[in-house]
Formats: structure tokens, sequence, C-alpha cells
């Protein structure tokens, strides 16, 4: 049994940072202010299970970018998981996973120079996966 088929039998458990693919190009200074004053002590049991998912025979974030990250600014280099039990849509994942390849970011840390402001956040990242999303509606109807 692979890896992921192991964990996937255990509803939360440690992943070490860097074998997290995200799929988002950025974070928000203002997200990332809050949490950063709430996650102390830095271990890995201070922060929410973050939800992951296995796309392509990898795991995947998809969501909690901006606590990993915060993990990763304290210097934890594991930290708790739990499988994405939602429906998703898996199409526009993949799309969020290629942006993220194309911009070279392939673990949390590639994100470092990414932190933009809230106003940024809206504009850069959240206008862009609506329009991506409305992308994909069209072409869903035909």
């Amino acid at each position: 049994m692979s890896e992921i088929g192991r964990s996937i039998l255990t509803k939360v458990f440690l992943k070490k940072l860097d074998e997290i693919q995200p799929s988002q190009l950025f974070i928000s200074s203002g997200k990332l202010s809050r949490i950063m004053e709430r996650f102390h002590p830095p271990t890995p049991e201070a922060l929410t299970p973050i939800p992951v998912k296995a796309l392509d025979n990898r795991v995947i974030f998809t969501d909690g970018h901006t606590r990993a990250f915060a993990a990763f600014l304290r210097g934890v280099s594991e930290i708790r998981v739990v499988w994405d039990e939602d429906e998703l849509d898996w199409e526009a994942y993949r799309i969020c996973v290629e942006w993220c390849e194309t911009e070279g970011i392939y673990t949390i840390a590639d994100l470092k120079d990414r932190v933009i402001t809230p106003e940024e956040y809206e504009v850069l990242w959240l206008d862009r996966c609506r329009e991506m999303h409305q992308e994909l509606e069209k072409r869903r109807r035909g």
C-alpha cells in the first residue's frame, strides 16, 4: 500500500511541510499577522489540522495555506493534517496547482516572497480564482 493509501486510513496525522504541494499563489499579510499572534508555542499541536487531499499521487493543501506558512516561519517542519472529505472541484484544483508549478511553488516555503497586502490578495488571487471558476462554468455549460 502506498504512503498516501496508508495515511488515508488515519484521520489526523503528521506530514512534513516540504512534502505538501500548495494550491495557492499568495499569502495575505493581514491573515498571516492574525495567525502568527495566536501561534504560540510553535509546535504542530498549536495549529488546527490542515486539510489535504491526494491529487495525481501527491498531497496538496486544499486550505490552510496561511497556517502552514506560519508554521514554516516559526521553524516547524511537520504539521498535523487531515484528509479533506469535502467534494472538491478537481479541475479547479489542478489549474491552481499548475499555476503554482509555473511560478515555481512546490512547497509552502516557496511562498516566502509572496506575502502581499489584503488588498493585493483580493485582486491578485481571489479575483483570479473567481475568473477561473467563471470560465470553468461557461465551458461546462457548453
